[in-house]
């Protein structure tokens, strides 16, 4: 018996040794990604390989089935996991479990300057992701913040390259973290929406190394999985399919092993689709070949007008081989990797972190008086004044839009917060936009309100009149023409009446507090008048909440601008020398070209080349405590370009309360061959202080912080010379500064 057992013991470690032996490379998950990705690729037929490099629904690709390879499923960020629409149709498909926490938009990120939030931001994001069964989230955005017109700045990281770049990888590293990998969009130079389709855009490629490729580069070198290609043209290709940006540039120079997605609808010619980098196709409403038709998925570009080209003979399959190479990547990056976390969806982690978020982007523009934070002794009238501050964000915008699971307006927040200590009423004040609808999300809010402005401010002001405190909660919203996808602001301004009714508050009760509630600058005629402005950008689901506690001192404000706020439009350098929004062709081809005549000198670099005096400038944010700053000093005051060079300087917190600031590091060429810029970022630290701490904050200047791009030399250069590292609060705000020579 004993041997009888031996032998089927011996026998079955056979089988199961000649199983493991059997399992094919491509699915053995000991062996290296690119040892299964090369003999996945061997085993597919020419059919297979065009199946998996375009849609074959709104927003996924085909697997194999026949070897056992998934489906790729991607879906709208960068802010929230979009909820479930129909296989061929942008209606919802009318799941009751698609809701999602909604993450406060990306210039609130940005304006934290905090990489561990923007690592948290994007660990959330990634759990919710991955929870829904999403393989890609389309974002997070880096485009560069050029006009305050763009409609789709809310989605971006601000106006300086320094700062998106560092900014945006924590985010994406905590996203893929979670076996979700982060598509960077939208690659690139897509700076404007109006014409977004038509733009040819015409830049120099000394600005477009310095300023509109940094964070992408950046991104790349920290393995960012996938990119999205942008609507615009550049060198007059569509740059879904742009030799020039996604050959030469993205996967030549920069060695970007990822795939390249097109932007839905973004792809335009099977030839260029097939030599000039794209590697997936996507599109809106089918449109391969014939916008409308209904499951033409088969029409698309990289579909079968490029089976029969090679069938044919006239496109070999080296692209093709190319192209399902880097898609099986991915795929072996995200859904075919067995060890990924489950993820998590609308938990009470995801809430506190949309919170933490918001209350850390929050910035407090002016404080005069010390209005802020609010002083809650005895009890008070609180008048909220405001349509934002009723209205929910979380709906529309375009592509960001979500089904949030709830959403704090900033009148419940200051409600919950101030209940027993304060009587808060509400007046509406203006009449903007009464739609709670985007793509067959409603919010059920009922907005219509048919009393004329006069009304409205009238009731306002009687609300405000013996009020401790007014809170006008307004700004923009994501309304066509505002802050929206597919449309640009019509100007500067405040819409809706605004501006008359702030006077008008201002001028009955001088503890005034206006909330900004934007992803972009706005114009502030009335700035002097206002004792306190908060920029609170759009916040997500605990908007209210943390709108509430920095107004009332929970927290204590420790955000900074991510743009400079400009006084007027003239006073930006694309509305002044630049080209907006383009000079149409005419040559019938319907293309725009829009020339950034403005080169390097984009938001502070601009102002402070022409000495321009901002609204507020870039990386301004005050505090309910002060800090002191002592004197930089630096470890040598010559070296080689290759050598390292460290400033320090003691920051002190003088008040009497805990705060958080966000120290700045510039540095200043001051003898240069070709022109530049008065001074740049080139490092940033946000530190925590209790009252009476001083910390020293150490800063590092390599050669890559005193390089230009020298576009004739095609090459990063170093001028041997004079510098100055200046650190300070703000562009503006200038501490301490310490000179050095490079030899």
């Amino acid at each position: 018996m004993k041997k009888l057992t031996s032998l089927l013991l011996s026998f079955s470690f056979a089988a199961a040794m000649t199983a493991q032996a059997a399992v094919p490379v491509y699915l053995d998950r000991t062996k290296p990604i690119e040892d299964r990705v090369e003999d996945a690729l061997s085993r597919m037929t020419t059919e297979e390989k065009i199946a998996i490099i375009h849609a074959q629904s709104k927003f996924s690709s085909a697997g194999v089935p026949r070897l056992g390879i998934p489906e790729l499923w991607t879906d709208d960020g960068p802010h929230g996991v979009r909820p479930e629409v129909l296989w061929d149709e942008w209606d919802q498909a009318g799941w009751t479990n698609d809701s999602c926490i909604a993450f406060p938009a990306l210039t609130a990120l940005a304006a934290s300057w905090d990489r561990d939030i923007s690592r948290l931001y994007g660990k959330s994001l990634g759990e919710e992701a991955r929870y829904r069964k999403k393989d890609v989230i389309l974002g997070p955005g880096v485009n560069i913040y050029r006009t305050p017109l763009n409609g789709r700045n809310f989605e971006y990281m601000g106006e300086d390259p320094y700062l998106a770049a560092k900014m945006v990888v924590p985010y994406i590293k905590g996203l893929q973290s979670n076996g979700v990998a982060a598509c960077l969009k939208h690659f690139a130079l897509n700076n404007n929406e109006v014409n977004r389709h038509t733009s040819n855009v015409i830049v120099d490629d000394r600005a477009l190394y310095e300023i509109y490729l940094p964070a992408f580069k950046e991104a790349v070198d920290s393995g960012v999985w996938s990119i999205m290609g942008a609507y615009n043209l550049y060198k007059d290709q569509h740059l879904c399919h742009n030799q020039y940006i996604l050959n030469d540039i993205l996967k030549g120079e920069w060695g970007f092993d990822g795939a390249v997605i097109s932007d839905w609808g973004g792809t335009h010619d099977t030839e260029q689709a097939i030599h000039n980098g794209l590697d997936i196709e996507f599109g809106s409403w089918t449109n391969g070949l014939s916008q409308g038709t209904s499951n033409a998925y088969d029409n698309y570009y990289l579909a079968m007008p490029y089976l029969k080209l090679i069938k044919a003979g006239k496109v070999g399959t080296k692209e093709l081989d190319e192209k399902a190479r880097r898609v099986l990547r991915l795929m072996y990056r995200t859904v075919m990797d067995g060890n990924r976390p489950y993820g998590s969806l609308c938990s009470p982690e995801h809430s506190d972190a949309a919170r933490r978020i918001g209350q850390e982007g929050i910035v407090l523009l002016a404080n005069r008086g010390n209005v802020l934070p609010m002083k809650l002794d005895g009890h008070k009238k609180v008048a909220v004044i405001g349509e934002n501050a009723i209205k929910m964000m979380t709906v529309g915008g375009g592509s960001s839009s979500l089904k949030a699971k709830y959403e704090i307006s900033p009148l419940d927040g200051l409600r919950k917060r101030l209940a027993g200590k304060a009587d808060v009423v509400y007046a509406r004040g203006y009449v903007g936009d009464t739609t709670g609808e985007y793509n067959g999300v409603t919010t059920g809010q009922n907005l219509a309100d048919d009393r004329t402005p006069e009304e409205l401010i009238a009731e306002a002001v009687a609300v405000a009149k013996d009020a401790d405190y007014v809170i006008f909660v307004g700004g923009l919203n994501k309304d066509n023409h505002q802050d929206c996808e597919d449309s640009d602001r019509a100007g500067l301004e405040l819409p809706y009446n605004q501006d008359a009714l702030i006077e008008a508050l201002a001028a009955v009760n001088p503890n005034l507090v206006v909330v900004n509630i934007s992803g972009n600058a706005v114009a502030m005629p009335w700035v002097d008048k206002v004792p306190a402005i908060v920029q609170a950008w759009f916040l997500g689901s605990e908007g209210g909440n943390a709108i509430a506690s920095v107004l009332t001192g929970d927290v204590n404000p420790s955000g900074k601008l991510p743009m400079t706020f400009p006084a007027r439009l003239s006073d930006v350098g694309a509305h002044s020398v630049g080209q907006y929004p383009g000079t149409p062709r005419n040559d019938g081809s319907k293309i725009v070209d829009i020339e950034y005549r403005e080169g390097i000198f984009v938001g502070y670099r601009w102002a402070d080349k022409n000495k321009i005096q901002p609204l507020f400038p870039f990386g301004h944010g005050l505090s309910y405590t002060t800090f002191d700053y002592g004197k930089a000093t630096i470890d040598k005051t010559e070296g080689t370009a290759d050598d390292v060079f460290t400033i320090s300087i003691p920051v002190t917190n003088t008040g009497d309360r805990a705060g958080r600031e966000i120290v700045q590091l510039y540095v200043s060429d001051l003898k240069t061959t070709l022109p530049r810029p008065v001074k740049e970022l080139k490092g940033f630290k946000k530190i925590s202080l209790e009252p009476g701490q001083t910390e020293t904050v150490t800063f590092e200047i390599s050669r890559g912080d005193l390089s230009y791009f020298d576009a004739d030399k095609h090459a990063w250069v170093v001028d041997p010379g004079k510098f100055e590292a200046l650190v300070g609060a703000s562009s503006r705000d200038i501490r301490s500064k310490v000179a050095f020579k490079v030899k």
